[in-house]
C-alpha cells in the first residue's frame, strides 16, 4: 500500500475528490493526508475526512498564508480541531518561507513556534515547509523541541548535507515529483537510508497545465516509488514495503485511527 503524506485536495470540489481518490486506489494508494494552509482550509480538510474513509487531515497555517498576524482565536481553532477530530493525524502545513513577496517574517516566526507547541501538546507529527529558510527553520524546530514529535520535511529538494541534518533532528525526508527532474535530488535519494524516506504528491489544482490528465494526483505515487527503487537499486515491492513501514512509524501515535478507517491495512 502507498500512502500520500501530503496533498491539498481540499482545493477541489467534492465530486472531483472522489474520482481522484479512486484513481489513486487503482494503483495502490490506500490513504492520503490533506494539509491545511489556513484555518478555513484546515476546517475543510477535517470536513472531507468525515466524508471519505481514506482521507486524513492535517491542520495548520502555511507561512505564505499568514497575511495578517495569527491571533489566539486561530490557535484555539487549530487546537480544537486536533483535540476533537480523530482523523487529524499531523500538524500540517507549517514552517517558514523567505521567498520574495512572502509575509513579514515577524509574523511567520511566532506562528511557526506556536504551531509547533500545539503539535507537541497534541502529539502530532510536524509536516514543515521551508523555502530559502532552512537554517532558521531547523533552528526553530530545535528551540521549540519539535523533535519530540518528529515529522516530515515536505517536498524536499535540498542538498545531501541538509537531508542529513533533517534526519539527525528525527524527521523524515519527503520525496515528490521533483525526483524526476533534479539530478542532485536523485543523488540525495540514492545516498540517504531508505528508512528515512516517505513520499507525497503535493496534489492541488494545476490550471496552468492545459491537459487535465497531467495534473498531479496521488496516483503519481506509483512512478515516484518506482524511481526511488531505481535509484536505490532495490525492487519496487521492497521499496513500497519500506515506505509503508516508515509512514506507519511516523504516525505511530495515531495508527490505530488509520487502521479503523482503512480496513485494507
Amino acid at each position: 500500500m502507498l500512502i500520500d503524506t501530503h496533498v491539498h485536495l481540499d482545493s477541489f470540489p467534492d465530486h472531483e475528490i472522489a474520482a481522484i481518490l479512486d484513481r489513486g486506489q487503482e494503483v495502490g494508494v490506500g490513504l492520503v493526508i490533506c494539509a491545511g494552509t489556513t484555518v478555513a482550509s484546515s476546517v475543510r480538510s477535517v470536513d472531507l475526512s468525515r466524508k471519505f474513509p481514506s482521507f486524513f487531515s492535517g491542520v495548520g497555517v502555511h507561512p505564505m498564508d499568514i497575511t495578517t498576524p495569527l491571533v489566539s482565536k486561530d490557535y484555539q481553532t487549530l487546537t480544537g480541531l486536533a483535540e476533537g477530530e480523530k482523523k487529524v493525524i499531523v500538524m500540517s502545513e507549517i514552517g517558514l518561507d523567505y521567498m520574495e513577496g512572502m509575509p513579514d517574517r515577524g509574523w511567520q516566526f511566532p506562528a511557526f513556534r506556536e504551531q509547533i507547541n500545539i503539535a507537541r501538546n497534541m502529539k502530532l507529527p510536524i509536516v514543515f515547509h521551508s523555502r530559502e529558510a532552512h537554517k532558521d527553520c531547523f533552528r526553530v524546530l530545535r528551540e521549540e523541541k519539535g523533535y519530540e514529535v518528529g515529522g516530515v520535511m515536505h517536498y524536499f529538494q535540498g542538498s545531501l548535507e541538509e537531508a542529513k541534518e533533517v534526519i539527525d533532528m528525527g524527521f523524515y525526508i519527503s520525496i515528490a515529483r521533483p525526483i524526476f527532474r533534479l539530478p542532485h535530488l536523485q543523488e540525495v535519494v540514492s545516498k540517504i537510508p531508505m528508512e528515512n524516506i516517505v513520499i507525497e504528491t503535493d496534489s492541488a489544482p494545476q490550471p496552468f497545465k492545459k491537459n487535465r490528465d497531467n495534473w498531479t494526483e496521488p496516483r503519481y505515487l506509483r512512478p515516484i516509488t518506482e524511481k526511488i527503487a531505481e535509484l536505490k537499486e532495490m525492487d519496487v515491492i521492497s521499496v513500497e514495503t519500506a515506505l509503508f513501514q516508515n509512514t506507519k512509524k511516523l504516525l505511530s501515535e495515531h495508527w490505530d485511527v488509520v487502521e479503523k478507517f482503512v480496513t485494507e491495512i
